[in-house]
């Protein structure tokens, strides 16, 4: 209840009702804090029991340089974001926040009011498709009328993570020196939701305003959190300390502070303390500090006030300034990079992989098994195919020697893959390195990112530097995180992506249709940056309006991955007013327009919570579960096809120094658990014309590096049948500014082959293998030499899943799928491939299979997954895994049976194993 309230009062400040409700005054939103426990009465003493302990997850903000970027009119959200316009995007844009190892749960996002709805429309402003109209902020004038009324933040004295307090009016707590920043207060959570658009700049302020708190000398303060909005949306590069103070209620007490003599504070309770303070000279001064019925106290501190008023201000920008350094010099590092990539990339050169996931870190406490999660592109390492590249591959987890040898034996295969010959297996060892950073356990429960982790292992780092030295080197990161920027720095290599800042901007959903726009290809009929449960559904009314064809409509959370965040409902099937919209709603009217509006949106709340189906059921079992996070982070709404016949391809891209845009890797994706989530890709894709194809690809990659994107990215597209025009039609959806899976899997898939992709033309080709040689000397009884190589495809998954896998060694597996016929042969240059990733749970498998053909191809891959799950389960013990959902999905492609084909049923297969 305190928690909407607040939202109440924020959302509508001038409201009489919203005064009125408040009873009490001190009823607010408050900043807990750490209790100082009682010490010796001495300063020199608190390095012992009474110790300060520094703040240090509460790093400040990053105030970026003036960005080479600016952003277009186009890429500002609306919705919540339209607040401020341009410059309230900008803040997000060019900072970012480092993830903190303390982290609590979020609030839940309260449900605005029915009595309070205009007012939320008048902060989100009239809904238009793309850009909306901005409501401006309160003047300062009715923020002043209005202060008493207004959400505030306070420093009580109250242990870290406890609930909101709200004392009495009769008193006001003593601010103790040892407060910090509350990240666990749920009024907190709610407000950096709520406002997380300008959240970067907000804490920017917030930081040094909670360090010049923290001197003794200074009475309660309050922070208005209307005033820290208005301030943090006007952010300036070097906020001076009457900028930071600005945010206090209580501005005018607090600087008369470093020139008064002594004040007066009550404490919350117990007996009043006493402390003595020597500083460097200077006269003494006295406080008094009454308890809650004990008696009152002194304290005297020598020492010139001002002079610690400054070393705190000054310590405060001590992080900033490192982050300012560290974006410095990674365009600086860029600069020099893009100038010398020519020789660069054809000369002696080491490569840095770190397959970070630099996610926001509410979405990466809900990625289980992260460590896991950052360990499926061991296919990277295949990289030294190259014989001018050495890899360091950064592991986030702790590789046993049994799966160490086994990557060290499929790395030495490459001069026998080229000969044909198993015994010219040559090691490789000092062509490529695997190092674990030491403190990966050291925060179990931080669910921290590989950068950051790399970062707090100094000895990693040490070894890293001395590997690098005298080389030419450069980072390839994975989710792109500002620690990606400090290990670079610290290593001084450049790094081979985009700011953090940018990447996080434009790899939401509602940024990536930002730059398909701004590209100019297909997209799917659909809104974005949508914040609020009015402008859902008057955009989703207009959308069913305008496309009655379409069938299925997909509700997208703009930060979440891999389907996490999708859920799906199929309207025209419950809409009840569907039939008289095909008679009647269609006319040119308005009027006729309007009246089907409301027919639309009368329906639409009561279908929506009845019918919608998230894809991750079990992160959101209800509709309002899936519509709260939508609401708090953002999303899109997004027509599925209206076709029978559906692809979803991914193509990988680069954006390299010079701003070449190259295709990589391209695949037809396969969906192994469902319609939305791609589980495995077929390489290299065939469902698109690849010159259509590649033209998109090419003004997609040059909106991208206008707007700042380096390195690698993935482009998720959907092709389809019209059915009416029966002509092919290929929508743009997804974007991911990041080293892909897919990208990873083709990287071993050349290696093991010695193949070559060509993804303008979507084809591989590998050298021949040694039947294929001996029936083309026989055809070709003339001079003429044999055709260097012929057609291969793969099929390709990083997402296998058996739990019966735990109970096998990896030895062991290998040895019973090769007496099985499941293996690769190095003189064919086709079989299987496994990508191993750990050896604690063993339940997650990659699997490539390279053939001649497709069907053939799709057909092998299918087989081995049934005999893997034939080997490792017991007839009572079918364990959980998605290998029937694989096979399934296989069967759908070729148009064939289990009976037929693989006789799949005669294996049983438990319902309950394929639960996730």
């Amino acid at each position: 209840q305190q928690v909407e309230m607040d939202f109440k009062i924020m959302l509508d400040p001038e409201n009489m009702d919203n005064k009125a409700a408040l009873k009490h005054p001190n009823d607010e939103t408050r900043l807990p804090l750490i209790t100082k426990k009682e010490s010796a009465p001495r300063c020199s003493q608190r390095t012992g029991k009474g110790a300060t302990v520094t703040n240090l997850w509460a790093l400040p903000a990053f105030h970026s340089l003036g960005s080479p970027l600016p952003l277009a009119e186009e890429d500002t959200p609306q919705g919540t974001l339209s607040l401020t316009g341009q410059r309230l995007l900008q803040a997000p844009a060019r900072r970012t926040l480092p993830a903190p190892p303390v982290v609590s749960r979020a609030a839940p996002f309260p449900e605005f009011p029915r009595q309070h709805r205009n007012s939320a429309g008048a902060i989100y402003g009239p809904y238009s498709s793309a850009k909306g109209s901005i409501a401006p902020l309160p003047s300062s004038n009715s923020m002043d009328s209005t202060q008493k009324s207004k959400p505030e933040w306070r420093y009580p004295a109250q242990q870290l993570g406890s609930e909101v307090h709200s004392p009495s009016q009769t008193q006001d707590p003593c601010l103790d020196w040892d407060t910090a920043v509350p990240q666990k207060a749920p009024g907190f959570l709610a407000l950096q939701h709520h406002h997380h658009s300008f959240w970067g700049g907000a804490v920017g302020f917030l930081e040094p305003t909670e360090n010049l708190l923290k001197d003794p000398t200074l009475p309660l303060a309050t922070i208005n959190s209307q005033k820290l909005a208005q301030i943090s949306s006007d952010f300036k590069e070097n906020p001076t300390t009457s900028d930071n103070l600005a945010v206090l209620k209580d501005q005018s007490a607090v600087e008369e502070i470093p020139s008064r003599g002594g004040q007066s504070c009550r404490g919350q309770g117990g007996p009043a303390r006493t402390q003595s303070c020597r500083g460097q000279g200077g006269p003494a001064r006295t406080q008094s500090c009454r308890g809650q019925g004990g008696p009152a106290g002194t304290q005297s501190c020598r020492g010139p006030s001002r002079r610690s008023w400054n070393h705190l201000a000054g310590l405060s920008t001590a992080p900033r300034a490192a982050r300012r350094r560290h974006l410095e010099n990674f365009y600086s590092r860029a600069k020099h990079l893009a100038a010398n990539w020519n020789r660069i990339r054809t000369s002696r050169r080491t490569i840095i992989h770190i397959p970070s996931l630099g996610y926001s870190q509410h979405i990466r406490e809900h990625i289980p098994d992260l460590a896991l999660q950052q360990n499926l592109q061991m296919g990277r390492l295949c990289d030294i195919l190259d014989a001018n590249v050495d890899v360091i591959y950064i592991c986030p987890l702790a590789l046993s020697e049994e799966l160490l040898q086994y990557y060290h034996k499929l790395l030495a295969l490459q001069a026998a893959v080229r000969s044909g010959n198993p015994e010219d297996m040559a090691d490789l060892q000092d062509r490529f390195k695997i190092l674990t950073p030491e403190a990966i356990n050291s925060f179990p429960d931080h669910h921290m990112c590989l950068a950051t982790v790399l970062r707090y292992s100094p000895r990693t780092l040490q070894r890293l530097q001395l590997l690098l030295q005298g080389r030419d080197a450069y980072v390839v990161g994975g989710v792109p995180h500002l620690d990606d920027l400090a290990v670079a720095d610290q290593l001084q290599v450049p790094l081979l992506g985009p700011e953090p800042a940018v990447a996080q901007l434009y790899s939401t959903k509602s940024g990536s249709k930002r730059i398909f726009a701004s590209a100019g290809v297909p997209t799917p009929p659909g809104e974005w940056d949508i914040h609020s449960r009015e402008q859902l559904l008057r955009a989703l009314s207009q959308l069913i309006l305008d496309n009655l064809e379409v069938q299925r409509w997909l509700f997208k959370v703009d930060d979440e991955r891999g389907g996490n965040g999708t859920a799906f409902c199929d309207v025209l099937s419950h809409l009840e007013c569907y039939p008289w919209l095909q008679r009647e709603g269609q006319g040119d009217s308005p009027e006729a327009r309007e009246l089907a509006l409301v027919k639309i949106s009368q329906e639409l709340p009561g279908l929506l919570a009845q019918h919608v189906q998230p894809v991750n059921e079990k992160r959101f079992p209800t509709w309002e579960k899936f519509l709260q996070t939508f609401l708090t982070q953002g999303g899109v709404i997004e027509a599925f096809p209206f076709s029978a016949s559906v692809t979803n391809l991914t193509v990988d891209l680069l954006i390299e120094p010079t701003g070449e845009v190259t295709l990589v890797s391209s695949g037809d994706q396969l969906h192994a658990e469902g319609p939305l989530r791609s589980s495995g890709t077929t390489i290299p894709q065939r469902s698109v014309d690849p010159e259509l194809l590649r033209a998109l690809c090419s003004r997609i990659g040059e909106a991208c590096k206008s707007k700042g994107v380096l390195g690698y990215f993935s482009v998720d597209f959907v092709a389809f049948t019209h059915p009416q025009t029966g002509e092919q039609q290929v929508w743009a959806t997804d974007l991911d500014l990041c080293y892909s899976d897919q990208l990873a899997l083709t990287q071993l898939l050349l290696y093991v082959t010695d193949g070559n992709l060509d993804c303008g033309s979507s084809c591989l080709q590998g050298p021949l293998g040694s039947k294929e040689s001996r029936s083309q000397q026989v055809q070709q009884k003339e001079a003429k030499p044999p055709a260097p190589s012929s057609p291969r495809c793969a099929v390709a998954s990083s997402q296998l899943r058996h739990s019966s896998l735990s109970g096998i060694s990896y030895n062991l597996l290998l040895h019973l799928c090769q007496a099985r016929g499941v293996g690769f042969d190095l003189q064919e240059k086709q079989g299987t491939v496994f990508v191993l990733y750990e050896d604690q749970k063993r339940h997650n498998l990659g699997m490539l299979t390279i053939g001649e053909d497709l069907q053939g191809v799709l057909l092998t891959f299918a087989r081995n997954l049934f005999i893997i799950h034939q080997e490792i389960s017991a007839p009572n013990m079918q364990g959980e895994t998605n290998f029937k959902m694989a096979i399934r999905e296989i069967e759908a492609i070729l148009g064939v049976t289990a009976a037929n084909k693989l006789r799949l049923e005669e294996q049983p297969w438990e319902a309950d194993a394929l639960k996730e």
